[in-house]
């Protein structure tokens, strides 16, 4: 399964800082330091100026920003300061995306601490947070979910399965939204499922299933042939191969369920069950039971909720072998501990909770701090509005909330990461529409979007639905579609954590391009009209800390990755994470994920490549608060032997009438010289007068990460030179850096 950032969200700790690094106006300047004649005959680079040629257009303020995430409860205090605040802002990004975890901890969000339960008496229930203004919301925090049927998801390593807790008073329950009382659809098209995982294979004839209720009156029992059910999409994929190849859609999650040829049930009673779903021995490793009908029977919290009384319910679940002596031989390991049960997975749970619940991980920033804090730069956020465990009303209520406040919102994503909590697309889909309904009722114009795939590098795939279907997304916008609701998705939204940290090589750096053009189309060819925007509401390298995170080879990484995504036509990238963070063991050394390492006291000990990467991203490729800059392809040809493209660039036309190009040489031995030229059909151009040239590479920084002491060193800003440019002027690219050209150019029909 491609990864999230979730791993970090435990150690990253964003901090205050007591000083800055020279931002880039004062850095190094030279004269003419890299114009110097090469030695070698010098590529041409050819940019396609034509104004017809632009392949994209978009505005920083509104397409170049950074996200703020859960953090721990002591790092709040320190985040949340001027001069942190101002060190945030330093690295020049412009909105800022709002980060959801708790759907990843399988946790109610209570974003106001204020509210009311269904059942106020005993302080349990479906909460909503008030919509009434008070005192300013400074934290906010998650609550375990007690019904829950995920040992595991994408992102957790806390908490556990209530199916093989041992606890028979313990249950899964599957979420009430989806039943047909709220989604007006019969429940056989929204089946729900529980799978177990043995770990490995057994041979199997047999099930036993202790119902609550509701229980299933309809259920089938399979078993999986193939590999791993649970790997909706590719393995990562490192330079050697050795994390997979990647599998087109078609052959993701590769195999098909089979019933058991006993493992219908029509006429199910409830109670505690015992199946003999085979004569014969079938080996498999993991067991699924789809359920399709209802009981609509109230459980254990009574029969005053409609929603006690839809969907399904399960104290406890066993798989094994039915002896010829008839006793029954488990195979299931059941504990309360999400690392010693066998695990199992389930479609979906009630967000039914306790306020005894309070999840002790982690402080969700609350919404009036977010939002005065200056954090936001002054520009409308992107939210996340919580959905796979929520309710409706609560949704509306914190719209309603952050709209008497008058806090400004671009866009709200819906949840995040479905694919990392296994739900179905035609699930999410109806949540999506129900969710919908409720937020507009609150604010008609607000956009929203979707649904947040994790990580990915490609199309997701889940098993083939009755149509032989496997995309997930074609398969939610399908659905979406056939309700007449495709127009509640404004936006289709994704993470990029392209590698795996712990194999990732400095060749990786070549698949940048490739990766990025694979995730983008992949939802064309699903059907998403051109006209909804494609956004990465977040991104890293990788969904765990690696020590390429902190070496020169993050800053290449980071200004070919935003230059690949506007030339295949994305609309917003967020780069993750903004905050400053404490060293970390990760794979291959020691690092940090963000732009700035600081101490346990808040003191700032240096910035990464990230930051000076950043900057020239923001600072000197584009210039923000200025309007729509115009995107054009740049036609380069310097390759290794293998055919790898060592140099790249991206071009933009900048609203100041300047041309700015963003350069990367992947070559960390050579340096490449290069001309540059402009072509249009009004006649060709080149960069003339003073051109403004920007370098920051390995000569100016080398990541020392062996270990708790890892540093850079050199540590320098980005060199800035002065080039009296014409024609014929060469540029040097230092070997591994990133360099921008700006400047005016002659020779172009206006």
């Amino acid at each position: 399964m491609a990864t999230s950032r979730r791993t970090f969200l435990g150690v990253s700790a964003g901090a205050a800082a007591s000083k800055m690094v020279r931002h880039l106006a004062n850095a190094v300047v030279l004269s003419d330091h890299n114009a110097t004649a090469p030695s070698s005959v010098p590529a041409v680079l050819r940019v396609h100026a034509a104004p017809t040629q632009a392949v994209n257009s978009f505005d920083p303020d509104k397409s170049l920003g950074t996200s703020m995430d859960i953090q721990s409860r002591e790092s709040i205090d320190k985040i949340y300061t001027a001069e942190s605040i101002k060190v945030c802002l330093s690295a020049g990004w412009g909105p800022i995306s709002y980060r959801l975890h708790t759907p990843e901890t399988i946790d109610y969000w209570h974003w106001n601490p204020n509210g009311r339960w269904t059942d106020e008496a005993n302080q349990r229930g479906y909460f909503i947070g008030s919509s009434e203004l008070g005192d300013p919301i400074r934290d906010s925090f998650g609550y375990s979910l007690p019904h829950r049927g995920c040992t595991h998801n994408g992102g957790t390593d806390h908490g556990y399965s209530r199916l093989t807790d041992g606890d028979p008073n313990s249950f899964w329950k599957s979420n009430p939204y989806l039943a047909k009382a709220f989604t007006h659809e019969d429940d056989s098209l929204h089946p729900q499922w529980i799978i177990v995982d043995l770990g490995e294979y057994y041979d199997v004839n047999a099930i036993r299933i202790d119902w609550c209720e509701p229980c299933a009156r309809a259920y089938e029992v399979q078993y999986w042939v193939g590999a791993d059910p649970m790997n909706w999409e590719e393995p990562a994929m490192d330079s050697t191969g050795q994390g997979g190849d990647y599998l087109p859609v078609a052959d993701q999650a590769l195999g098909n369920w089979l019933g058991f040829p006993h493992g219908a049930v029509d006429e199910g009673k409830g109670g505690s069950v015992t199946l003999k779903l085979a004569h014969n021995l079938i080996s498999t490793r993991w067991v699924r039971v789809v359920m399709t009908q209802s009981s609509n029977q109230p459980g254990p919290h009574g029969n005053g909720d409609l929603r006690h009384r839809v969907g399904y319910a399960i104290y406890e679940v066993y798989v094994g072998r039915l002896e010829v002596d008839g006793k029954f031989a488990d195979f299931v390991r059941h504990a309360p501990d999400g690392q010693q049960q066998t695990a199992t997975y389930c479609s979906s749970t009630d967000p039914w909770h306790t306020a005894e619940a309070l999840s002790p991980h982690g402080d969700q920033t609350g919404w009036d701090l977010f939002f005065t804090s200056g954090i936001t730069n002054g520009l409308p956020a992107l939210i996340t509005v919580p959905l796979i465990y929520s309710v409706p009303e609560d949704a509306a209520a914190m719209v309603a909330y952050l709209k008497k406040r008058g806090y400004p919102i671009s866009w709200v994503e819906m949840d995040e990461e479905a694919d990392g909590q296994y739900y179905m697309p035609e699930d999410y889909a109806t949540l999506y529409i129900q969710f919908a309904d409720a937020i507009h009722k609150i604010d008609p114009a607000l956009k929203l979007g979707g649904p947040v795939f994790q990580g990915i590098n490609q199309d997701v795939s889940v098993w083939p639905d009755a149509r032989g279907r496997k995309s997930w997304f074609d398969r939610f916008y399908s659905h979406l579609k056939s309700h007449n609701r495709q127009g509640d998705l404004s936006f289709a939204s994704f993470e990029i954590y392209p590698y795996d940290a712990c194999t990732l090589k400095w060749d990786d750096l070549y698949r940048c391009r490739e990766l990025t053009r694979k995730t983008l189309r992949a939802f064309r060819d699903d059907g998403l009209p051109a006209a909804i925007p494609l956004m990465n509401t977040e991104s890293n390298l990788c969904g765990s800390l690696s020590v390429y995170m902190s070496d020169i080879f993050s800053a290449l990484w980071l200004a070919d990755n935003v230059g690949a995504f506007f030339a295949e036509g994305g609309a917003l990238y967020i780069h993750s994470p903004i905050e400053p963070s404490v060293i970390e063991h990760g794979c291959q050394g020691w690092a940090i994920w963000g732009n700035a390492l600081w101490d346990h006291d808040a003191k700032l000990i240096c910035h990464t490549a990230f930051y000076y990467a950043s900057q020239m991203i923001n600072d000197e490729w584009v210039k923000h608060r200025s309007g729509t800059h115009h995107l054009y392809s740049v036609d380069v040809g310097i390759e290794d032997p293998a055919g790898n493209a060592l140099v790249t660039s991206y071009a933009v036309r900048r609203p100041d009438g300047q041309w700015a190009l963003l350069l990367i040489n992947k070559d960390r031995d050579n340096a490449h010289p290069v001309r540059i030229a402009f072509e249009s059909d009004g006649g060709n151009g080149h960069f003339s007068g003073a051109i403004r040239m920007v370098t920051f590479g390995s000569e100016q920084y080398v990541w020392h990460g062996a270990d708790v002491t890892a540093h850079a060193d050199p540590n320098l800003p980005p060199v800035i030179s002065s080039i009296d440019a014409s024609a014929q002027t060469v540029f040097t690219l230092p070997k591994a850096s990133v360099t921008v050209l700006r400047g005016e150019v002659a020779g172009l029909a206006a």
